[in-house]
């Protein structure tokens, strides 16, 4: 129960009230909300490196409450017609596509994880930002118009992003399983590296941006 996992656990029991919010056409509450979510995101980071409270559960809140609120606004917003079913459904078959990397990971030795890439972080937080702002932009007035124009281009972004993200996991992963038929069974010297051989896609510090306090998690 550290002040970092604290915060995380707060953003996950927000994501019911923030769905109910948008159903019922709150949405400078829900657009409050987001921005608590945004800034406690940023703080549980912050706070996790000064005080050294990493924590395996921070590696698993932390994504879980991205992907919630994520999977959360776009419930939402397709119920109320502000976003398409197709852009649902290019980030739904995102997650799917990636859905089998973890048990080959796992089968390798690796615990089922691998590094944070900057693009899969860069693309959660365009999403992130595209949502409240397309929310905004279903009111009239030149504000919001500006604001749908804007939140379009960043859902445009990051959902081409989510999906580079995709293929470098993918890639990723393939050198793994190459490496992996040249190791040694008992995984002594010969065992492969992770990627840029920073020793496996366990290693906290390989491509995890700054402020993160979940090290390794399961791709973005």
């Amino acid at each position: 129960m550290t002040v970092p996992n604290v915060l995380s656990m707060a953003r996950l029991v927000g994501v019911p009230l923030f769905l109910w919010l948008v159903l019922v056409e709150q949405d400078w509450w829900a657009l409050g909300l987001l921005v608590f979510a945004g800034l406690s995101d940023w703080l549980d980071g912050k706070l996790a490196r000064a005080l050294n409270q990493t924590s395996r559960l921070g590696m698993v809140l932390d994504p879980a409450a991205d992907r919630l609120y994520i999977l959360a606004t776009l419930v939402g917003l397709t119920i109320r017609d502000i976003i398409p079913v197709w852009l649902v459904a290019v980030l739904v078959a995102r997650e799917v596509a990636i859905l089998p990397i973890a048990p080959i990971v796992r089968r390798l030795g690796y615990g089922g994880t691998l590094p944070v890439h900057f693009i899969g972080k860069a693309a959660t937080m365009c999403l992130l930002y595209a949502f409240p702002l397309l929310l905004l932009g279903d009111h009239d007035g030149g504000v919001a118009a500006t604001a749908k124009i804007i939140g379009w281009a960043f859902a445009i972004w990051g959902t081409g992003l989510y999906w580079w993200a995709a293929v470098l996991y993918w890639a990723q992963t393939r050198q793994l399983v190459l490496a992996g038929r040249g190791a040694s069974p008992a995984g002594g010297p010969d065992t492969p590296p992770g990627p840029g051989g920073r020793g496996g896609p366990g290693d906290p510090g390989a491509d995890s941006p700054a402020g993160d306090h979940k090290g390794a998690e399961t791709p973005r």
